[in-house]
């Protein structure tokens, strides 16, 4: 059964962009889209709907205003270009505040987080392995999930990363310091300026010097008191 979602905005650009991150998700449907807030409020209260992506600056009635009047259960992530109202957001329960442009990672963990709770609602029980962790990184223009489990690096190249696992690596067009963002922090690790690494594959330790199968990358003079702390500790 997919998650049935609904767009609220007066932007046409802005609806168009969430509709392209969608594609990328086949179990959530976007079920409709609305420009006006009074036409999406009887849509809302008269279908079942799962998530409601609503802009907070709308014509007629405001987004603050049309939560207020939304009968059922629903969860609303709010989609903003400000964000001084997220914590007037968050007093109305909302799930989620996104603030425009959105950036496709931040899009991925509303996504995570809409999954949960739908779990949660619909008693639907998720068997929570070390395998089923994982990120999304765009490659040849397909979104790829990789198990979090499997990444041995990631090498910072200017403008691209390259993932490395034991069977593959994957190169995209993205920062360092963005996709390390989105990796457990107890269970990655930086070790320079261009590398990050899973502290579970590491082999062993030498100088300044990482072995990781067989892989052998170096570590900053910046980062090494932090690394051997971490790693021999």
């Amino acid at each position: 059964m997919k998650i049935k979602c609904v767009l609220i905005d007066d932007e046409p650009l802005a609806i168009k962009v969430l509709q392209n991150y969608f594609v990328n998700f086949p179990d959530f449907e976007v079920i409709a889209t609305f420009n006006n807030s009074l036409e999406a409020l009887d849509f809302i209260n008269n279908t079942p709907v799962d998530a409601v992506f609503l802009d907070i600056n709308m014509p007629m009635m405001t987004g603050f205003e049309l939560i207020s009047l939304i009968e059922s259960k629903t969860k609303v992530i709010i989609t903003t270009a400000f964000r001084e109202f997220a914590a007037e957001s968050y007093d109305l329960d909302v799930l989620d505040y996104l603030v425009k442009p959105i950036p496709l990672p931040r899009f991925i963990k509303c996504i995570n987080k809409i999954t949960t709770e739908y779990n949660l609602k619909n008693n639907i029980k998720v068997e929570t392995t070390k395998g089923d962790s994982h990120i999304f990184i765009k490659v040849d223009k397909k979104m790829m999930k990789i198990n979090i489990e499997e990444i041995l690096f990631v090498e910072g190249m200017k403008e691209y990363i390259k993932v490395v696992t034991p069977d593959k690596t994957y190169i995209t067009h993205k920062s360092l310091t963005s996709l390390s963002e989105e990796l457990p922090a107890d269970r990655f690790l930086r070790i320079h300026k261009s590398y990050v690494i899973a502290l579970n594959k590491v082999k062993s330790i030498e100088g300044n010097r990482i072995q990781i199968q067989s892989y052998t990358l170096p570590i900053g003079r910046n980062y090494s008191k932090e690394v051997k702390n971490k790693i021999l500790e």
